[in-house]
């Protein structure tokens, strides 16, 4: 009997993934890791199949060939509130917050997958749910912390800045607890500062919670700053992965974002 300890699985998994809308096959057998820990990045030129990955992952395009596991189980088809969860959040390529509602408000939205509301609780209001709502915000209230958005916490998100709004989308991503975050363009609108607060947000996710993180992102200079590895896809094609140095100086991946190829939306 050997002595060494069993490797634990990847945290996500995805083994030729195929995903086609009509006549346009967005993902063409896309296979790939990530291991426990890691910020992997997905980089492509727009169109390449991104967003439609995270959303074969998420369980809202689900895939029509191949596989999905999450920590060694597997979730193809999974309903996206099943696949929650499970302890995967995600943040949108375009912002998904509620207009109308507070900074707090938002992000305590995050929290809705660990409230179990019921006719019960409703009646001892004033004893059990009120409790439970005070947890809920104490928790809320320590993410308002973490990203430095005291200033703005009561105020209408419609009001807030776009770098804000951002920074915003990720606590309320946070309150979910999530154990795989999934940031899709996370930085996409802002500024050079803002761009490295972000970052530094990214990185500190990671210290603090343990999270892995797949990163999809169009600015270079984050990914090869603060991404392990990453993956580049073109036309639903992976067509190279491994350190960012090297991968971002690959022929290959420079003739795609050059755009010596005709694009297909994806």
């Amino acid at each position: 009997m050997s002595g060494e300890r069993a490797q634990p699985p990847p945290v996500l998994e995805c083994r030729n993934v195929v995903r086609a809308f009509g006549g346009l096959k967005a993902l063409k057998g896309i296979s790939l890791q990530i291991e426990a820990g890691e910020i992997f990045g997905l980089v492509g030129p727009n169109g390449s199949g991104k967003t439609t990955l995270v959303n074969a992952v998420t369980g809202f395009y689900p895939p029509q060939q191949g596989c999905v596991l999450y920590r060694g189980g597997d979730i193809t088809g999974m309903k996206p509130h099943r696949v929650a969860r499970l302890g995967i959040a995600r943040t949108f390529q375009n912002l998904a917050l509620f207009r109308g509602m507070s900074v707090l408000d938002n992000i305590l939205m995050g929290r809705h997958i660990h409230m179990r509301p019921s006719a019960l609780a409703t009646l001892f209001y004033w004893w059990w749910a009120q409790r439970d709502e005070v947890a809920q915000r104490r928790h809320v209230e320590e993410i308002v912390d973490f990203l430095q958005l005291e200033s703005v916490r009561d105020e209408p998100i419609d009001v807030v800045p776009l770098g804000l709004q951002k920074r915003v989308e990720l606590a309320r991503a946070l309150a979910a607890q999530p154990r795989f975050l999934i940031l899709d363009e996370p930085m996409a609108g802002m500024n050079q500062e803002e761009k490295e607060y972000m970052a530094r947000f990214i990185l500190d996710v990671r210290e603090a919670h343990g999270t892995t993180i797949l990163l999809i992102e169009h600015h270079m200079d984050v990914v090869s700053s603060i991404c392990d590895r990453v993956a580049v896809l073109s036309y639903g094609e992976l067509i190279a992965e491994g350190r960012p140095k090297a991968v971002l100086s690959d022929p290959g991946v420079i003739a795609a974002y050059l755009g010596t190829t005709e694009r297909h939306a994806a």
